[in-house]
């Protein structure tokens, strides 16, 4: 059926109001075939092209309009807004004398005016017109280009509207949203604070400037701003979900937790909140709360690739191969080129027996991220679990280069040249024995003594540390401290240098071997401070193909201990055989890091200890 010209105007204005901005020219453009001189098809028409910067085409349009009806207001003004923004100022002065004689003498027309005279060649011998806000029709235009997506187009306009108009905060707060989505994050620091300061009661432009200040890693100043936009609408949940994953970067998981948990009692179908609450809840080691999580983000938002992934990171943790397996394939549909997913795919093919599936999904991570050292740390494994030991350690030997200080590179680069060395590359990896003195340790830990530097202690309580109860991860709990990282040895001092060289010896004396230092750590315990019962097995230690678990030991050095006429003393309580000790100060005690141990400390007096997890070569 035919529409009327009457039905098509309206059609238009309603698709135009909608954005819908090729329809409704299709039918303004469909109007002026049959009516050429129609005024409302020629100036709706003339918004929509100025809306794409092309002023000068707007300007016979305009005109039409106005010339078929001079008594709408809003066709002078477009007409002399799109004079204005094409620089003919005379031109644009004459049509306002012409609109004054029409009788136009209002706030509109003053506005258009002083944006005339604010221009630099409208602005000679003219009498000083005070400018409010831009025209209605460059404030749509804006609105129009940002909304259709006509991104380059939007940010010039607001670029001209800031210059125009420099007190006017909804330019500054679109210019600043541009260059964030376009990652100019410095220039949309500025852009935002400057629309902080026209808006401060806004609470978008600080939703928008903590955006901006997190990506550039400005984590503190963030989260102020997070919390300053949540302080103007408490109901803002993407504000709650954005200072959590603040929160989260700076290590604060429970605050995290909370502002998640915060943004999903406000909008419960917010998919990125459920997938920033599954992500903190596995580091929080809470991997079943985790994993609800992670389904529940994918249920609302099926090609979540962030929460496919997470999710088969939780699944791997859990040893769930196959269910891991499905998610990081679901995380590579979406997203071919994630290099994580392909190396964690590679992961548990290889759990799965998978080799040569494994071995591909490495290298497919490697081609697309090159200098991906965790890829070729994990193809070096497979490679290994295939007796390709050359090739293995080349692939390790990349890993080692592109990342010098990760632990794990450095371990199996010197385990898998230790065995080529012994030349049990043929040979199956379980075979590989143990020292002659762990059937003793399986039973009885070995003990030595070492006496107690007394600038030791001091020395450690330098060092940085963090309280036992927020060690996440850790089986450390209650009252105390404990080192920041796993790597005290690193620490620089000469004392500290002195104690790992000793117990360096003492460790290559006890099993016989050359040793390689993993982890070192120290523990001040407080009354009420212990250690959970718990083992020195890493997921490293378990994989199959390397059989780690069995040239891995651990070693208690005990500097001071405390009070031990307290009902808890601090006992070394030793699990499958159970067995008890007692350390006094000055003790160290070897055992193999598969052996389950716990220790309560309720004495007045800190008690500490130094730990060493390291392996046989």
């Amino acid at each position: 059926m035919e529409l009327t010209i009457e039905q098509a105007l309206q059609q238009g204005v309603a698709a135009q109001k909608e954005g819908k901005l090729e329809e409704a020219e299709r039918l303004y453009r469909a109007i002026l075939q049959s009516q050429p001189l129609h005024p409302d098809a020629n100036h709706n028409l003339g918004l929509i092209v100025a809306s794409a910067n092309q002023a000068d085409v707007a300007l016979p349009l305009f005109k039409a309009a106005l010339e078929a009806n001079p008594k709408i207001e809003q066709f002078w003004l477009s007409y002399i807004d799109a004079l204005t923004i094409e620089n003919e100022f005379k031109h644009a002065k004459r049509v306002i004398k012409k609109a004054k004689k029409a009788g136009f003498v209002g706030k509109k027309l003053k506005a258009a005016e002083g944006r005339l005279l604010r221009s630099p060649q409208g602005r000679v011998n003219q009498p000083s017109v005070e400018l409010a806000v831009p025209s209605e029709a460059q404030i749509n235009s804006l609105l129009v280009s940002y909304q259709n997506g006509r991104y380059e187009n939007a940010e010039s306009l607001a670029r001209l509207i800031t210059q125009q108009f420099p007190d006017h905060p909804l330019s500054w707060k679109v210019l600043g949203t541009l260059l964030g989505q376009a990652s100019r994050h410095s220039e949309a620091i500025i852009v935002n604070e400057k629309s902080v300061q026209l808006a401060p009661d806004d609470a978008e432009t600080h939703y928008n400037l903590g955006n901006t200040l997190r990506e550039t890693g400005r984590l503190e100043e963030a989260k102020m701003s997070y919390a300053q936009a949540i302080t103007l609408r408490s109901e803002y949940a993407e504000a709650h979900n954005n200072l959590g994953a603040t929160q989260q970067e700076l290590g604060r998981l429970d605050e995290a937790e909370t502002s998640y948990r915060q943004s999903l009692e406000l909008k419960y179908d917010n998919a990125s909140a459920h997938g920033n609450l599954g992500a903190t809840l596995q580091e929080l080691g809470r991997l079943e709360e985790a994993e609800v999580s992670c389904r529940q983000a994918i249920a609302l938002k099926y090609d979540f690739v962030a929460a496919h992934y997470n999710l088969g990171n939780m699944l791997n943790e859990l040893g769930r191969f196959e269910e891991a397996e499905a998610s990081y394939r679901q995380a590579i549909v979406y997203n071919p080129g994630l290099a994580e997913a392909h190396n964690n795919l590679g992961d548990v093919l290889k759990q799965l027996g998978r080799l040569e599936e494994a071995e591909a999904s490495c290298r497919q991570a490697i081609v697309i991220k090159p200098g991906y050292a965790s890829a070729y740390t994990n193809l070096g494994i497979v490679l290994h679990a295939c007796g390709e030991m050359d090739d293995a350690i080349q692939q390790v030997e990349k890993a080692y280069f592109l990342d010098c200080d990760s632990r794990v590179n450095g371990l199996l680069l010197n385990v898998l040249r230790a065995r080529k060395v012994r030349d049990k590359t043929k040979v199956i990896v379980d075979t590989i024995s143990q020292p002659d003195c762990d059937k003793e340790l399986n039973s009885h830990p070995i003990i030595f003594n070492r006496a107690v530097e007394p600038e030791l202690i001091a020395r450690l309580s330098q060092m940085q540390s963090r309280e036992m109860d927020k060690a996440l991860n850790t089986p450390v709990y209650g009252n105390g401290r404990c080192s920041l990282d796993y790597s005290m040895f690193k620490e620089a001092g000469p004392i500290v240098r002195t104690v790992e060289r000793d117990l360096i010896s003492i460790m290559k004396l006890a099993l016989k071997s050359e040793i390689y230092v993993y982890d070192s750590f120290f523990n001040i315990y407080g009354a009420g401070g212990g250690i959970r019962p718990h083992t020195h097995l890493n997921k490293m230690d378990k994989e199959t193909y390397l059989n780690l678990a069995i040239q891995k030991y651990s070693l208690v050095y005990y500097l001071s201990v405390g009070d031990q006429s307290s009902s808890e003393p601090g006992i070394l309580r030793f699990y499958d055989p159970e067995e008890e000790i007692l350390p006094c100060e000055g003790m160290i005690v070897t055992f193999p890091a598969s052996r389950q141990h716990s220790a309560i400390y309720s004495g007045k007096q800190d008690r500490v200890m130094i730990g060493v997890n390291f392996y046989t070569l």
